[in-house]
């Protein structure tokens, strides 16, 4: 019975009116930090991030049993190999080679974050987008990778052909970063963090405002409240009445 009694001591009740009411006074506070944190991320994405572009090309890869009947099994193997595909596209041999044909000052992993395999459900159609800073360099990088992809793709597959989709093309605008997105996830963030640290201040805050209060947490009924402020100003006024009357004299 006594663990049970300092349990329910222990406890804290919220009560959502309250938390309420002080987010609802401190409404102009969250929206200025919402606005506030909005601005400074805006600023950030469209002035100081560096844009990146993308650029993608398509590949359909297909294994011919005869040359002129496609089966429904072949469509159905090669919908379950694209994940291989991507795979060797994504490979050391593929990747490096395409280092050394345009840009070798980089490593192998920086490349690979570049490259972006995808394959749309049910085809066996092979999208290869590069995301680059440079749209030109993305737009040469997506080819040149399609092309030496598709031979490594010929020899160790043994596919007869890799036939092209789609060529790389050439972006005319950015990728990211998203203004609009950086700015609306910077002012939720502003508001959250302000009504967190109103609601922690509310948690925190164990001293009695009112008569409620008393009756809630002391269980004790109030008999009547003495204005302090009123006596603070009545207090003043006579010291003043002194002050003039000793003038006076």
């Amino acid at each position: 019975m006594e663990t049970a009694s300092r349990r329910e001591e222990n406890e804290i009740e919220i009560d959502l009116f309250e938390v309420i009411q002080v987010l609802f006074a401190h409404f102009w506070l969250i929206l200025s930090a919402g606005i506030f944190a909005g601005l400074v991320c805006l600023i950030i994405s469209k002035f100081i991030l560096a844009p990146y572009y993308d650029s993608t090309t398509k590949i359909y890869i297909l294994n011919k049993q005869s040359e002129n009947t496609v089966t429904y099994s072949d469509v159905q193997m090669g919908t379950q190999l694209t994940k291989d595909y991507a795979e060797l596209i994504n490979s050391r041999y593929v990747l490096e080679e395409v280092i050394q044909k345009l840009i070798p000052d980089i490593k192998y992993k920086e490349m690979k974050s570049k490259v972006t395999v995808s394959t749309p459900t049910d085809t066996r159609i092979v999208s290869i987008t590069v995301r680059d800073s440079d749209p030109v360099q993305a737009m040469n990088l997506a080819n040149c990778i399609r092309e030496v992809a598709s031979e490594h793709i010929q020899n160790v597959m043994d596919i007869e052909a890799v036939n092209l989709v789609e060529s790389a093309n050439m972006p005319t605008e950015k990728a990211g970063p998203s203004v609009s997105k950086w700015t609306m996830i910077g002012a939720l963030a502003g508001v959250l963090l302000v009504c967190a640290v109103l609601l922690i201040g509310y948690l925190i805050d164990d001293t009695i405002k009112s008569t409620e209060d008393i009756e809630k947490y002391l269980g004790l009924s109030t008999l009547a409240l003495i204005p302090m402020e009123e006596k603070l100003n009545n207090n003043t006024k006579k010291k003043h009445r002194r002050s003039s009357v000793k003038r006076v004299r």
